[in-house]
């Protein structure tokens, strides 16, 4: 007669095969141009940014590739801030900490801030911290830059009315709560 494996012999042989951890070996990174957001509500005024419906471009890198483009997109960051705080530096100088007007810092501009002035190579990239908040100036030139030639006001005045009214919390009850003209209570929530 015929003789069969054993079925434990089979369970062995699948076990083997199968891998207990997941691997990467390439990273793939969408872009998209930037348009006005309509989604977030920046801590300063102005309209917030988004981007596009559809990617432009898609790139595939190896995770060490990737790790070295993230590398040089961080200097740049930093270089860019650092520029930044130094242009501000020479403001505050110029018109002795902002308490006297100068012709001279009201016009410069990041171009006159030299390269040889700040030191990124002595600055630990990965210790900073990249996520901070831009100015408005820095997203409507973002915008520009992008393509977006009219930037809808009207986005404005809708992120400074949610602004003013995230400060405007709660109630105006003070020693005891009335239901009847407590906001909090009429929406359904505990005395604030």
């Amino acid at each position: 007669g015929l003789v069969l494996p054993a079925a434990t012999s089979i369970l062995k042989r699948q076990k083997q095969l199968r891998r207990k951890n997941v691997r990467f070996d390439q990273v793939t990174v969408y872009y998209f141009a930037r348009r006005q957001g309509f989604t977030s509500v920046p801590s300063q005024g102005g309209s917030s940014l988004g981007m596009a419906q559809r990617h432009n471009s898609v790139r595939r890198y190896t995770l060490c590739e990737f790790a070295q483009e993230q590398e040089v997109n961080h200097r740049e960051i930093l270089r860019e801030h650092l520029k930044e705080e130094k242009l501000h530096a020479k403001k505050m100088k110029l018109t002795k900490n902002g308490t006297v007007e100068s012709e001279e810092a009201e016009g410069l501009t990041l171009e006159d801030v030299s390269d040889d002035d700040i030191d990124v190579e002595n600055v630990e990239v990965d210790d900073y911290f990249f996520l901070q908040p831009l100015p408005t100036k820095r997203r409507r030139a973002l915008l520009r830059a992008s393509g977006v030639h009219r930037i809808d006001a009207e986005e404005k005045q809708e992120l400074r009315a949610i602004r003013l009214s995230r400060e405007e919390c709660g109630c105006d009850c003070r020693l005891y709560c009335d239901p009847e003209a407590c906001a909090c209570s009429q929406a359904g929530i505990k005395c604030q």
